[in-house]
């Protein structure tokens, strides 16, 4: 396939990708609303994970029932699953190296058969060497990389936004960048004999570090957004060890790249980088209000912000994003006490937002949160109408949340961090119930099929009907936590624990 790598990218990227092709599940909530929703039915829920292997990390799959296959992923995977064309990918680390080439810790990006589970390919990641400050040790690849045809995207523990071919080397190595062996080496080191069987194919590469003087905290966590035949993408600017010093208060923390280059097209200038209060991890959201497109994003100061997606020049000829509103997720009451600003990370306190935005019904509904190294403390889940850019309704019997939102039906379903599901109408913000999977959430809830699926760091899988009524259908219990949110493409359930990717299908 060595064509010309622009026109092909050109092509492959004439408009907002809005929707999801046929069955699959190409990014980071499905859709660009990011609801985190699936219209499949007949979802198969009576399986059985099974049992490892004695003295082994192999699934026995005589003891599996309904599970298609198993893949064996890192040590950790926290970015959820991505599915299209036939082909599935997930970020993880090398804790279980793929190829003996590649030792020790590093960032991966893993591409399996959709039908059969079959290794096909591997992008490969070295580590800063920051160590926990700006790429913590043994996370690797926490994005949920997104996919658009022939390409994807991927935020990598870099600190960099990757252009990758979705067959890797097998067919060429295209596009403008050609150092792979170098980039998989990592610096200062001499480059590394490429594999076109296994090795990843880079198109191009945008380094946030270098190009914009990002400081990234604890790791670069988040998911791109494809629309408009734009690029956004989250930098994870942030604190240093300090907790207290931000190193790059003026670097952007949403971006906007040309898809076909790489290259900046855009950035928000609403001055986050000096509020924030620990860093910013949330994705980027779309949606047209009242016949006018925004891209939704939920920041490090604890403020939901609504921009127009098409960047424009200022008044020193920069391209920056407009912000047409910001909406404050912190009750007055979060931030002060007897007449004194409450103090981060405090469990009264204010947060900030690492839950990706959702859209539904015209409305923005996210949670604030902190970093899971915090604890738990007081949450607030909000409801907001981006044409005025004010509240509709605010739930504050809710804990900190690093999730996203499940809407379906006109209902809200919320986890929070503390381990606990909600259940809300999403017109009035009434409570209709809770559900305590006793053990901490770090995934987000899945609707499909009438259920809602939600993870466990207990590793239990808890599904609950998608209803006004609280009833709980089955808890399923995983041999590692899920840290990961549950996926459906083509009818076929994908659930990520912290070692082992499963296909779930059957009667």
């Amino acid at each position: 396939m060595m064509i010309n790598t622009a026109l092909r990218l050109s092509c492959l990227i004439a408009f907002a990708a809005l929707s999801a092709a046929a069955d699959d599940w190409p990014m980071w909530g499905r859709t660009v609303d990011r609801v985190m929703f699936s219209p499949a039915t007949h979802v198969t829920l009576d399986f059985i994970p099974g049992d490892l292997k004695e003295d082994s990390d192999e699934v026995d799959m005589t003891t599996t029932k309904n599970v298609l296959w198993v893949a064996k992923l890192g040590s950790q995977a926290y970015g959820n699953a991505t599915v299209s064309g036939g082909k599935v990918f997930v970020g993880t680390n090398n804790e279980s190296p793929r190829d003996p080439r590649h030792q020790g810790d590093r960032g991966v990006v893993m591409c399996f058969d959709e039908k059969t589970g079959e290794f096909l390919w591997q992008l490969v990641v070295p580590k800063l060497g920051a160590g926990k400050v700006s790429d913590w040790e043994y996370l690797g690849v926490c994005s949920s990389p997104t996919i658009d045809g022939d390409v994807g995207y991927v935020v990598t523990n870099r600190c960099e936004v990757v252009c990758f071919d979705v067959d890797g080397l097998k067919d060429g190595n295209d596009g403008p960048f050609q150092e792979e062996g170098q980039y998989m080496a990592g610096p200062g080191n001499p480059p590394m004999e490429v594999d076109p069987n296994t090795d990843g194919d880079i198109i191009w590469r945008y380094d946030m570090r270098d190009e914009l003087g990002v400081f990234p905290h604890n790791i670069t966590s988040s998911s791109t957004l494809l629309a408009d035949g734009r690029l956004y993408a989250t930098t994870s600017n942030g604190q240093d060890w300090s907790h207290i010093n931000i190193p790059s208060p003026f670097a952007p923390v949403l971006i906007v790249l040309d898809p076909k280059t790489g290259e900046l097209i855009g950035e928000e200038a609403s001055g986050i980088g000096q509020r924030m209060f620990h860093c910013n991890w949330s994705s980027p959201s779309y949606g047209v209000f009242g016949g006018k497109p925004q891209v939704i994003f939920g920041a490090g100061d604890g403020f939901c912000y609504g921009y127009d997606p098409a960047p424009v020049k200022d008044d020193e000829g920069y391209l920056v994003l407009k912000e047409l509103w910001k909406y404050d997720c912190n009750p007055p009451e979060y931030k002060m006490k007897d007449g004194q600003p409450m103090r981060y990370p405090a469990p009264e306190g204010p947060s900030e937002i690492i839950g990706t935005p959702a859209i539904y019904n015209g409305k923005v509904y996210v949670n604030i949160g902190q970093d899971p190294e915090h604890g738990e403390g007081v949450g607030a889940l909000q409801c907001i109408d981006p044409t005025t850019g004010k509240g509709v309704w605010t739930y504050k019997k809710i804990h900190r949340s690093i999730s996203t939102p499940a809407i379906v039906d006109g209902l809200v379903f919320e986890s929070d961090f503390s381990g606990i599901l909600h259940c809300l109408d999403a017109e009035t913000g009434e409570v209709y119930w809770t559900y305590d999977t006793l053990s901490h959430i770090w995934s987000s809830p899945l609707a499909v099929d009438g259920k809602i699926l939600i993870g466990n760091e207990d590793g239990i899988l808890t599904v609950l009907e998608a209803a006004k009524e609280k009833k709980v259908v089955k808890e399923i219990e995983f041999n590692a936590p899920i840290y990961s949110t549950p996926i459906v493409a083509d009818g076929v359930l994908f659930i990520a624990t912290q070692s082992h990717l499963y296909a779930i299908g059957g009667n």
